[in-house]
């Protein structure tokens, strides 16, 4: 990660270690400017996507005369050189004597992050999807087990990894109940998506009929 250096004060120069590494944690999408606001020019780049140079005019204009050290600025949407959008937010640095001196700007590029966005949600798109082949599914038995089973834990408010003895033994009764043991295979399925022992889901079963 390449940063734009100049020589800075003791004080300007913790912002630029600062600059560097919020760049470094979040490299190669984001760019950290520090701005003298004394002499309105940039004194620090980290990580340079935006192609500015240390000493350009820091274009500060529209800033608030009084600045908010507490209130950062942002977050908002720019748009870089290459037409990728930008997200920025910029902090106020103030003096021993709490006047502000430099301002510490962010820029994060979210073009990546709205590709795969965007990629996502066409994978997801629900048009995409067919109804089950009923040649196929006629006779799942596994797809039986998991929609009822899932069904199960969202009304107990369980998950699979928080279950106990007394929700296992529960759960195999239950599936019991809606005959997901008539096939043998079924035993192992159960046992191997609850962690048990197969003669334990075999007891739990026997316990029922005899009931």
């Amino acid at each position: 990660m390449s940063a734009n250096r100049q020589a800075l004060s003791p004080r300007f120069s913790n912002y630029a270690a600062m600059a560097d590494g919020v760049a470094t944690l979040l490299f190669p999408h984001a760019e950290v400017v520090v701005h003298d606001l004394r002499s309105q020019t940039v004194v620090h780049i980290a990580n340079n996507i935006s192609k500015r140079q240390l000493g350009d005019d820091s274009a500060l204009d529209d800033l608030p005369a009084e600045l908010d050290p507490s209130a950062p600025l942002g977050p908002y949407e720019k748009l870089n050189w290459n037409g990728q959008k930008i997200r920025s937010i910029s902090s106020v640095m103030v003096d021993e004597s709490g006047q502000p001196e430099a301002l510490l700007c962010i820029n994060f590029n979210i073009s990546v992050l709205e590709q795969a966005k965007q990629a996502l949600d066409l994978f997801f798109q629900a048009s995409r999807l067919l109804p089950q082949p009923e040649a196929l599914f006629r006779d799942d038995w596994q797809e039986r087990i998991n929609t009822f089973l899932h069904a199960w834990l969202a009304d107990k408010g369980l998950s699979l990894g928080s279950l106990d003895r007394d929700h296992k033994r529960e759960l195999v009764q239950a599936l019991h109940g809606q005959g997901a043991f008539r096939g043998k295979s079924a035993y192992d399925y159960v046992a191997n998506v609850l962690g048990m022992g197969r003669a334990t889901v075999y007891k739990y079963v026997k316990l029922m009929r005899e009931a």
